[in-house]
């Protein structure tokens, strides 16, 4: 690698990476062993040869079961083991058959699914795939009782095998995202002889399932997955993938500027992507950049004063600049978000853009006056956040500041912080004001941005949301419109009537403002130069079965 530089600039950028390269360095010597020594790398174990791949990551999996994993760090693997009955095309949110043959024969009521289903799959312990397979699969993950159960339990009524390779599915109500739900990490086929049906009988180190790799190892510190030789489909265009699970966002930047992981993937801190970046142009690795799907918000207690006054959640959202923090904190990491629903998203509409911009001081300091504040008698507003989060530490400092000098005293930001534990066990129960939080799709519809935190399933205008979604996020909001809309959209099949429900939704969202949408997250990957296939999904993450070493 050529770290010369040839100007001021890449100067600047090689002290700064050289400066942190040597901090790593002492840190690695100080603990007595190399950070990547967790698990296999490819200069010495390269399993069944040369063409395996390596992937370092912070993430470790709780659990491997798909009827009780609902972290990223899980979904991210299950990707490659499983198969569900849809997927999505690659780079879009196009539902495509997978395990199924075509998409769903849906009832003119629509709580019936038939679908098709492929011949010729079996399991990684060689039991035949078929339409009493995948029943079984469902089955367990909604009766399990795991984490993710009720994304089914909720809606299904019940699953049949009515064919040899035909499956029914008959929904409790409507529900037209439901293919895209079937598309879910966890919602996938797993082998009747390996597994259980009943409550709390999980497996949380195996997985056998369908999908193009096999699991051969799952320890703390590694996960070791071989192709599958025996799948239907298309086989990986490598011999098999290597996770080295890395302590820290320190050591994931050494094994990447190292070489010693093929591709360093979640998690890392702004300056180290920027220092990767940077250090891309030279190195021995490439920086692949895509648009996230995780969405990060301020959530606003509708029922602690003076927060239940519409006019100083509007004031809020006014003076919230998103490209500030964006600039200052996300080091351009992020893209402003003024709708909950993502911009990649056909039904997104800007309604956050469009009626309050950012940073405007002028419409904050009108509202706030309105409401009775002023120099003398100050909004004085606490954001907490979870102290497990450098982030959002940082954009609760940065708003505090910037409070202090653009409105003049009549707003003091006051940034709170606890632990991860009892900031979301206090969260529902209304102690909060305002708190940063961050929200993780389950599938990809506008639903899953919408329903999970703005119903409500009990509660009046007067009382707020008792029990719902909003109650556990910490808003309390309730609305009778806003739960028609939602029940609305959930039952339309029409997918432009959908459009314009989804388009009222964000326009009243934006009016009674109990979230303020903050930014939209982006993904970021760096792999060896050599590597082809390399890119971030949305949804998938980092498809790995299309990653191939020159």
């Amino acid at each position: 690698m050529n770290w010369f530089p040839v100007s001021s600039q890449q100067f600047r950028s090689f002290a700064k990476f050289f400066g942190l390269f040597c901090l790593c360095f002492f840190l690695v010597i100080s603990c007595g062993k190399r950070p990547t020594a967790t698990g296999p790398n490819t200069s010495t174990n390269t399993g069944n040869g040369s063409d395996r791949l390596t992937i370092g990551t912070t993430l470790k999996p709780r659990t491997l079961d798909p009827a009780d994993a609902y972290e990223l760090a899980a979904n991210n693997v299950l990707y490659s083991l499983g198969d569900r009955l849809y997927t999505y095309k690659l780079g879009t949110d196009e539902i495509v058959p997978q395990l199924a043959t075509a998409l769903p024969k849906i009832s003119k009521d629509g709580l019936t699914y038939t679908i098709p289903l492929r011949q010729g799959v079996v399991f990684h312990d060689g039991t035949p795939f078929n339409a009493e397979a995948m029943a079984f699969s469902l089955e367990r993950f909604i009766k399990n009782g795991g984490k993710p159960s009720s994304l089914l339990s909720d809606i299904v009524a019940s699953v049949k095998a009515t064919g040899e390779y035909e499956l029914t599915i008959n929904l409790k109500n409507a529900f037209a995202p439901f293919p895209s739900l079937l598309a879910f990490s966890g919602v996938c086929a797993v082998s009747p002889k390996a597994y259980e049906i009943g409550t709390g009988k999980f497996i949380p180190t195996k997985f056998v399932g369908t999908g193009p790799y096999k699991l051969v190892q799952f320890t703390p510190n590694s996960i070791r997955l071989d192709v599958f030789d025996k799948y239907w489909g298309e086989k990986p265009a490598n011999q098999g993938i290597d996770f080295q699970i890395l302590s820290s966002s320190v050591n994931l930047y050494n094994s990447v500027t190292t070489g010693t992981v093929d591709i360093g993937y979640q998690s890392l801190e702004p300056e180290q992507i920027v220092g990767l970046q940077d250090g891309s142009k030279t190195g021995g690795w490439q920086a692949i950049e895509a648009q996230g799907n995780v969405m990060n918000y301020m959530v606003l207690n509708t029922k602690q004063k003076p927060l239940d006054k519409p006019e100083v959640r509007q004031a809020i959202a006014s003076l919230l600049d998103r490209k500030l923090i964006n600039q200052r904190v996300l080091k351009n990491q992020g893209e402003p978000a003024y709708s909950m629903i993502p911009k990649t998203f056909d039904a997104y509409k800007p309604t956050f853009e469009q009626a309050y911009g950012d940073g405007n001081i002028t419409k904050a300091k009108e509202l706030l006056t309105k409401a009775g504040f002023s120099k003398e008698n100050p909004l004085k507003l606490e954001v907490w956040y979870s102290s497990g989060s450098a982030i959002r530490q940082q954009v609760a400092t940065l708003l505090s500041e910037y409070a202090k000098q653009q409105l003049e005293g009549i707003v003091q930001i006051q940034p709170q912080t606890v632990e991860s534990a009892s900031f979301f066990a206090n969260i529902r129960k209304g102690i909060y004001q305002s708190a940063l939080l961050d929200w993780y799709p389950d599938f990809t519809d506008p639903d899953n941005y919408i329903q999970p935190l703005l119903s409500c399933s009990k509660g009046t205008e007067a009382t707020g949301c008792q029990e719902g979604a909003s109650q556990s996020q910490g808003s309390f909001y309730y609305s009778d419109r806003m739960n028609q809309l939602i029940k609305q959209q959930r039952t339309e099949q029409d997918p432009q009537k959908r459009k314009q429900i989804f388009a009222e939704i964000q326009d009243l969202l934006a009016k009674d403002v109990p979230l303020i949408p903050l930014w939209q997250s982006k993904d970021y990957a760096f792999a060896k130069k050599g590597l082809s296939g390399v890119q971030l999904d949305p949804i998938q993450q980092l498809p790995l079965w299309e990653i191939k070493k020159a």
